[in-house]
């Protein structure tokens, strides 16, 4: 396999679709000496077959506003390697979405699924509507479109959605609840759903506690104490709340937030029960600002339109969206002392960025390793589903704390390099070596 030549010939297939080529590269050049090592890869076509999903959906969705303006979305569903299992991934609603944005999340569930050692394949979906502004009637009646043209292809053998940004558990509500009218039966089709009808315990800070946990493992590993460490984060809705709640119970001081206005600096730290729960109520406002938590605590400071990256910091956590991090942030992060970064966004940092990291010794982890609790909970509750059983909060963070441990170990079986653990090149090649031995046993199909 040569990297350059498998990436010019997808840049004429699938020309501008930047986020998915730059996922597809980072994967090819972690593994490109392991997959050398099996002729029979080559033989097979792995590679050539890997890196193109299974199958895309692509669909108009029609609905009617309050005022009774038709309106017209496109949805989408990419199905994209169900070589261990049913298709996993979550549905994302905003107006960034596209086409490319959704293959590149596909690629990397793929892998971040099979890290979690749990059966599941890998696939994205969502659309280019955004809830925010919308009443509760127009989201419903906009989640029960987007199901009325995906719910043949979606099932609990076959594909199972989630939640993502724009789709929390109001919108997996709703879409459940009508794919259970279309479907005529009650199973564990979606995850995130509510506590009343299947969901699971944990499942909205599991994404951040898990990251968390990964973390954890890697300062042990490294003989740092996360006690008494700062911390930036980004973001301040699930995902970043539930960083900053594990964050602080391990104790750990995050000394800031942020979201797109810019940034909180909390030197004494979002460390007490009101300042975690008032990302929340940011959250649900609508209004997509941090700037309020400034006005509520006065002892914190809010930057409009910067980045916590500027910050001296031991630990930086990308929370919010892809490529939130680059190449100039990671120089001002090791400027200052970093120790450590984690991606719980997905692919968080710009390419450049994360070669600047490992490049530099800097631990840094990969959002399909650190992030994989969100999916592995996810998981959780589709074994539960199945079981019609329901397992307590203890049960189920035993679980997910022994997943994050376990995908920390494959990490370092595959990425020590010396003293130094290239946890990018870890988590590639330990997903990828589990999926390729999946589809050379399953045949060329």
């Amino acid at each position: 396999m040569k990297v350059n030549d498998i990436m010019t010939q997808l840049e004429v297939k699938h020309p501008g679709e930047s986020e998915y080529l730059q996922a597809v590269r980072e994967v090819l050049v972690s593994i490109e000496d392991v997959y050398n090592r099996h002729p029979e890869f080559e033989r097979a076509g792995i590679i050539e077959r890997i890196v193109e999903p299974d199958r895309i959906f692509t669909f108009r969705v029609p609905w009617v506003d309050d005022s009774g303006r038709v309106h017209v979305n496109i949805g989408y569903r990419v199905q994209f390697n169900g070589a261990i299992g049913p298709y996993k991934g979550g549905i994302r609603f905003h107006s960034s979405v596209t086409l490319s944005t959704l293959k590149f999340l596909g690629f990397e569930q793929t892998f971040k699924n099979a890290l979690t050692t749990l059966p599941m394949g890998g696939g994205k979906g969502g659309s280019d509507f955004s809830p925010k502004g919308r009443s509760q009637a127009e989201i419903m009646r906009f989640c029960q479109a987007f199901v009325m043209e995906l719910w043949r292809n979606i099932g609990p053998d076959t594909d199972v959605p989630a939640g993502d940004i724009g789709v929390g558990g109001r919108e997996v509500g709703y879409m459940f609840g009508m794919y259970k009218k279309l479907a005529r039966e009650h199973t564990g089709t979606f995850t995130g759903k509510g506590m009343s009808f299947g969901g699971s315990r944990l499942r909205p800070e599991a994404t951040g506690f898990g990251a968390l946990y990964f973390v954890q493992r890697m300062c042990e590993t490294h003989g740092i104490d996360l006690k008494g460490k700062t911390v930036a984060v980004s973001g301040f809705g699930n995902v970043a709340w539930g960083a900053v709640t594990k964050a602080t119970e391990l104790g750990a001081r995050v000394v800031a937030i942020s979201g797109p206005d810019g940034y909180i600096h909390d030197e004494e730290g979002v460390n007490t029960p009101e300042k975690i729960d008032f990302m929340l109520e940011l959250r649900d406002s609508g209004n997509d600002v941090v700037a309020p938590y400034a006005d509520e605590f006065p002892g914190a400071t809010f930057y409009p339109g910067r980045k916590p990256w500027e910050l001296k910091v031991d630990i930086a956590l990308p929370c919010a969206i892809q490529n939130e991090l680059n190449l100039g942030d990671a120089r001002q992060l090791k400027e200052n002392g970093v120790l450590l970064v984690a991606e719980v966004s997905n692919m968080g940092c710009t390419a450049d960025a994360a070669d600047f990291f490992t490049d530099n010794g800097i631990l840094f982890a990969p959002g399909k390793a650190a992030n994989a609790g969100g999916v592995a909970c996810s998981g959780l509750e589709m074994t539960q589903n199945a079981m019609h059983i329901s397992w307590s909060n203890e049960e189920v963070d035993r679980w997910l704390h022994q997943i994050m441990s376990d995908i920390h170990e494959q990490c370092v079986v595959h990425g020590r390099s010396g003293q130094y653990i290239n946890y990018v090149k870890g988590a590639n090649i330990a997903g990828f070596m589990k999926v390729a031995d999946a589809m050379m046993a399953q045949g060329v199909v």
